[in-house]
């Protein structure tokens, strides 16, 4: 407890108006971690659909490839973006300070 003088020391209302806002801060940072678990679980969740659905288009680009004769860019486009992913995270990992 905090020495206040008596004329000094906050009302009943101030006092339960501090504790309220103490609550609502609290629950709403229960509800914001509520929130990103949830996203969290929803995009976990949506990974291996998201896998089959890249694995079909990748089929699917080969396949219309080869009925077209034109050679398939998403490969090439995608193992340039995963060779740069490798780079960076390379980087990351070993220019980390321990």
């Amino acid at each position: 407890m905090r020495p206040y003088l008596i004329t000094a020391k906050p009302g009943r209302a101030y006092r339960a108006a501090a504790w309220a806002g103490r609550w609502a801060l609290k629950a709403l940072a229960l509800l914001v971690m509520a929130g990103l678990g949830a996203l969290v679980l929803a995009v976990r969740c949506a990974r291996p659909i998201v896998n089959y659905a890249a694995t079909r288009a990748a089929w699917l680009e080969l396949w219309a490839a080869s009925v077209t004769g034109i050679s398939p860019v998403g490969a090439a486009i995608g193992a340039g973006i995963t060779d740069e992913f490798i780079r960076e995270f390379h980087r990351a990992r070993t220019g980390a300070t321990v």
